[in-house]
């Protein structure tokens, strides 16, 4: 078997390419493997093809040295590629997707991860069209686009906050240090109330609970946030998918209607450790289902978030695509 490590230059805090040359030293003689240091945004596509016609017959296995950016794009790369497996090597700030198998340190020991089991998971489809116009009087055809998400798909509040933070990001006088904070504050100011229909498998759950601030003539219902996951764990630390499974062909799908903010802030830690779904406060409030596929019709400049990247369109369908890619989990513990 040949072991790629696709690095992630910019991950974590410390280098991730001496992490992985550290950790793969005893292993020197004794495991085929190769590092390559990602060029640019994209490039695992082209590592796992070009690995792929250079050892035809032999079984490869990718490692995602990084965090959720990396590991969605190798996961993405590897989809319909025969003989190719991945898994993560977990060096980012959240490592979200990781933490369905119990976290990133469980990802975070070479040896256990070479001597990892495969396993199909599931991946999620997304086509989204967006009307985009050249000018007011010579309006353009719709822009369909298709890609994938590995752990979640989630809209409303968090995606507000999400788009807010990678603004803010680019700006010279707020950078990195300032972004998440004020991207949280103008989500809790502007995004409490998000113009959106959903339908989950054909049915519309968006307005299936009778809205007092919906008005006749309304083109759009209004939600607080809607969660599809795969994974478990979203922004870090926020268990919204507790009862998700990764390989059953289903979303986990969760819809959380308006609330008033002194009320969500009351209930926002149950919602941070995954026990909102038996919580009878949040009952009212909530949909939930399991369902295959999920459409979103939004507004103009209607934002969702794909395992973090922020993906902007009025007409978004997530179809879950069962055993799309196989999965390394590390080597149970001996502890």
């Amino acid at each position: 078997m040949k072991h790629i490590f696709i690095v992630n230059p910019h991950a974590g805090a410390k280098s991730c390419e001496a992490l992985v040359r550290e950790a793969l030293k005893p292993y020197d003689g004794q495991v085929d493997y190769d590092i390559y240091m990602k060029q640019h945004k994209g490039d695992s596509h082209e590592v796992v093809r070009r690995y792929r016609a250079e050892y035809p017959s032999e079984p490869l296995r990718f490692y995602a040295c990084g965090g959720d950016g990396t590991l969605r794009e190798v996961a993405i790369a590897c989809i319909g590629v025969e003989g190719v497996a991945f898994t993560a090597f977990a060096q980012g700030s959240g490592n979200d997707y990781v933490k369905y198998y119990g976290g990133p340190d469980e990802f975070r020991d070479v040896g256990r991860l070479l001597r990892g089991i495969e396993t199909p998971i599931d991946m999620m489809r997304v086509k989204s069209i967006t009307q985009r116009t050249k000018s007011e009087a010579q309006p353009a055809a719709p822009q369909e686009e298709v890609t994938w998400a590995m752990n979640a798909t989630h809209f409303g509040l968090d995606a507000r906050v999400a788009s807010t933070i990678d603004a803010l990001r680019r700006k010279p006088f707020i950078g990195k240090s300032m972004a998440y904070p004020t991207g949280v504050a103008w989500g809790f100011l502007t995004g409490m109330r998000n113009k959106c229909n959903v339908w989950a498998d054909g049915v519309r759950i968006s307005g299936s609970t009778p809205n007092p601030s919906h008005k006749e003539g309304e083109v759009f219902d209004k939600i607080l946030l809607c969660t599809a996951a795969n994974g478990s764990h979203v922004g870090g630390s926020y268990c919204c998918a507790p009862r998700s499974q990764n390989d059953d062909g289903l979303l986990e799908v969760c819809l959380v209607r308006p609330l008033a903010r002194v009320k969500f802030l009351g209930l926002m830690n149950d919602y941070k450790r995954g026990l909102h779904l038996d919580n009878p406060k949040f009952a009212p409030h909530i949909t939930y289902l399991r369902a295959r596929t999920l459409t979103i019709e939004g507004p103009k400049g209607f934002c969702i978030s794909l395992d973090g990247e922020v993906l902007y369109a009025t007409h978004i369908e997530v179809e879950n695509i069962q055993h799309a890619v196989t999965f390394v989990k590390p080597e149970a513990s001996s502890h």
